[in-house]
């Protein structure tokens, strides 16, 4: 199987190369190609006119960049004639946004405003061409490499930005994150990589995000229904994780990078190195993690909740005058405990080590709970990627091509006496495509017209538990966006029409014709006459499609005031467990049951923000409210006397749908009393309601599941970036973050319970040491999250439903959060000057 999944990732690396050749040289030819340009000039400080020197220069569209030398220059090789934004950014100023048009200028100087806010944060998700985040009607948020790198404490990519307004994570243990975006989560919001959307089973409760965060140098964050240009499973939003953009031409960068979290007694390593010769542009990461189970004051070490990482990226690619044609291949693979929370009399930790888990359970022991070794229960989730992001310039506008290959395999080991079978084994193979022109109409009608969508054929096989059939399915979008200004007046309007097909296979099960007596596929002729064989999953087809669209207006009142709205219309429809599941899946501790009856989602989602700018001082609030309709969601099955029922020794739980309302908010207020001296406020509320279908709702019923409480974050950090001496970039912080108790929750049928609040204190600093040149040689941050060492239990943790089914009275049931935990990162950065021609 491995070698050829291997010979098939290189005929498919091959054939991209061979795709990304001819179709430079199709559009070399198509296109009026004329002698390459170049864009020079001189980045300097307003107030003193010196040079700022590691300013960075770049041209979002075009994905290159440049840093000012020792006298402030920079210059750009072979860029394309045409009109694109460029952005100069430095620590301590105003980032600098202006749209340059390439054909008439080659010199650009530009000065710098020392600032105490950071504003005129540029995006490149979801829009025609890079927007500044303030005149986009869209609600968004980004992140780059140095919030990410602050975030050191963090154990995935998702836990990082979690804290973001609007934003929060649904969670199985430090290594597991699912994003949520005002309240919408697993199949409703999309994450993309490079702009490729990521397909790993994401509506499974008990993996992660299959991406390596030490990959990630910034966070792109859509919120609301962003499926107009993404498509189904978009209702909710999305997180597009961006990768290293090309060094600078001429140079070959890289950096070592430790990390060390004591919680965990957490191990990350990573390498990585980029080139740029004359346009050819590559990199890798290579990165490593593991940890030992974590722990808190409430539960000592959390049995079956570490885990180990291997990841590998490389990129190759050119950046030309006709565009760029970028060529990735990554690898993922973790192994992750699955953790049950079963304890002994004394509320000690025990672990299954016979078939049937109840008859015999012998407590964990200290040496394996301060253990990195993975216990014979665990998953195994793997995930090989390769993909092609491609921009030419195309007549008067660009032609972006990106194509995708994912193969996802996810292997979940829950036979204690017999560790190398796998209870469940899912093979799912996705193909994805993405193809969009963007161009001018008339003056200056910013236009994108495209199609995208994915294939995908996802297989079971060599298991023992069955939740999902075999299936294909194939989705298709064509979609437009139009953009214009009219002075200080930004609108935006677009389509989009969805068509997405299933088809399911038939498929029986042989209740005890695997090895040892297990059930396995049946693969005989005559289903209906075999003995101990039953049907799993009835063959059928479906198609759902649907209509999407959006309006928005942002008007700056002022160069300090702005108001953004915008209404938009998404489409989803259900995912392959809504309307297929029909089995166990032993790492959520579920028995899942799908409808093949369920309709696609619809919702309408008005969004409306207002932003004050001032040198000291900038707040925003924004406000949304999103009605849907044929909302699913799941819902735990009880006996008559209110007990659980269980099916194949796991709960189970049916997906229903219902109308349901989802409303809430976001307010920041960031004070700048001294230039060095910033105090950051944030508050996020969501409120989420089941509506049904007609009638009363009764109490238990109203509320909808894992909707975040009222969250807000208090920041005081001081940020010295000119440093004393050898250091520079300094900064400290103490945060404070304030979660209300949860009491809005769906109670229904015991699936889930109030959460008391509870309040977090953190710290960090950092900064860099430099050699006599102003380098960089190392690079340090400290971060320490609950440093109170606070025993709570958030409600968008799975675990806290980890527990027996009966606990002692006055015990509160399940597995509480992380406690205390310190994280030192240290980066070893190098480079130096290749030989370059011109």
């Amino acid at each position: 199987m491995k070698l050829k999944l291997i010979g098939s990732l290189l005929v498919l690396f091959i054939g991209f190369s061979v795709f990304a050749d001819a179709t430079v040289i199709t559009i070399k030819k198509a296109a009026v190609e004329e002698t390459a340009g170049s864009l020079s000039g001189t980045v300097t400080d307003k107030a003193d006119g010196k040079p700022v020197i590691g300013a960075t220069v770049s041209i979002p569209d075009l994905r290159t960049g440049s840093i000012t030398d020792v006298n402030g220059k920079y210059v750009f090789n072979h860029v394309p004639k045409g009109v694109y934004l460029v952005q100069v950014s430095y620590l301590g100023y105003s980032t600098f946004n202006q749209k340059v048009d390439f054909s008439k200028t080659t010199v650009f100087n530009v000065q710098l405003q020392a600032s105490r806010l950071e504003a005129g944060e540029v995006v490149i998700t979801g829009v025609s061409k890079a927007t500044e985040i303030k005149r986009s009607p869209v609600p968004m948020v980004a992140v780059g490499k140095a919030y990410l790198d602050q975030r050191a404490a963090s154990g995935n990519i998702i836990d990082q930005i979690a804290t973001l307004p609007g934003v929060s994570a649904v969670t199985t243990g430090p290594n597991v994150s699912k994003p949520f975006i005002h309240g919408l989560g697993y199949n409703r919001v999309i994450t993309l990589q490079d702009g490729i959307r990521q397909e790993g089973q994401q509506w499974g409760d008990e993996h992660g995000i299959e991406v390596d965060q030490n990959s990630i140098d910034r966070v792109e964050v859509i919120k609301g229904p962003a499926s107009l240009t993404y498509g189904s499973d978009a209702i909710g939003g999305v997180v597009n994780l961006i990768t290293p953009a090309p060094v600078p031409e001429g140079k070959i960068l890289g950096s070592v990078q430790g990390i060390y979290g004591t919680n965990q007694d957490l191990l990350n390593g990573s390498f990585r190195l980029q080139g740029n010769q004359n346009g050819l542009v590559w990199g890798t990461v290579l990165s490593a993690k593991e940890a030992k189970d974590y722990q808190n004051q409430h539960d000592g070490r959390v049995y079956a909740t570490g885990y180990k990482e291997k990841d590998a990226r490389v990129m190759v690619g050119l950046n030309k005058s006709w565009g760029y044609s970028y060529l990735h291949a990554s690898l993922f693979d973790d192994e992750q405990d699955i953790p049950d929370g079963s304890r002994d009399s004394l509320r000690r930790f025990t672990k299954q080590v016979v078939e049937d888990g109840d008859a015999f359970r012998p407590t964990v022991s200290p040496s394996e709970l301060n253990s990195y070794a993975i216990p014979t229960l665990h998953q195994h989730v793997q995930l090989y990627r390769i993909y092609n992001n491609s921009n030419f310039i195309l007549g008067s506008g660009n032609l972006i091509v990106n194509l995708g290959y994912q193969y996802s395999h996810r292997r979940e080991y829950t036979h204690p006496e017999y560790g190398d079978i796998a209870g469940l084994n899912l093979h799912l193979t996705t193909y994805t495509y993405d193809v969009k022109y963007n161009f001018n109409i008339g003056n200056d009608y910013e236009t994108t017209f495209g199609v995208n969508g994915q294939y995908q054929n996802n297989t079971i096989g060599d298991a023992t538990d069955f939740p999902i059939p075999a299936y294909h399915q194939f989705d298709i979008g064509p979609f437009f966006v139009i953009k214009k200004s009219y002075g200080k007046l930004d609108l935006s309007a677009g389509a989009r029409y969805d068509v997405r097909s299933f088809k399911n296979n038939a498929a029986y099960v042989d209740t005890l014709g695997g090895p040892h007596g297990f059930p396995q596929l049946y693969t005989g002729s005559n289903p209906a006459n075999a003995p101990n064989v039953v049907s799993q999953f009835d063959a059928f087809s479906k198609t759902f499609s649907g209509f999407s669209g959006s309006f928005g207006a942002t008007y700056n009142v002022s160069d300090a005031f702005l108001i953004k709205g915008n209404v938009a219309r998404g489409f989803r429809a259900p995912s392959i467990a809504e309307i297929s599941a029909n089995g166990p899946d032993p790492g959520s501790q579920i028995y899942h049951i799908g409808d093949k009856n369920f309709k696609p989602e619809f919702s309408l989602q008005e969004d409306i923000g207002t932003f004050l700018t001032l040198p000291d001082i900038s707040a925003s609030v924004e406000v949304f409210n999103n009605d849907i309709s044929n909302y699913i969601f799941q819902q735990q099955e009880l006996n008559p006397d209110g007990t659980p029922i269980i099916t194949q020794g796991y709960n189970t739980f049916t997906y229903v749908q219902s109308k349901a309302r989802i409303y809430g908010g976001e307010v920041t207020v960031d004070l700048h009393p001294l230039p060095w001296l910033h105090f950051e406020n944030a508050l996020s509320l969501t409120y989420g309601e089941n509506k049904g279908n007609g009638g009363h709702v009764a109490d238990s019923l109203k509320y909808l599941p894992f909707i975040p409480p009222l969250h807000t974050h208090s920041e005081l950090r001081g940020a010295f970036n000119k440093g004393f001496g050898d250091f520079k970039n300094l900064y400290v912080f103490v945060g404070f973050d304030h979660y209300s108790a949860q009491n809005r929750f769906f109670a229904a049928y015991g699936t889930e319970t109030a959460t008391p609040g509870y309040n977090l204190l953190s710290a960090g600093f950092g900064g860099n040491i430099v050699n006599k040149a102003g380098q960089p040689v190392i690079k340090l941050f400290i971060e320490g999250t609950n440093l109170a060492n606070v025993n709570y239990q958030s409600n968008m943790s799975r675990l806290k439903y980890f527990d027996n089914p009966t606990v002692p009275d006055g015990v509160r049931p399940g597995i509480f959060n992380m406690g205390r935990n310190i994280s030192f990162k240290v980066v070893v950065p190098f480079g130096f000057n290749s030989s370059k021609k011109s």
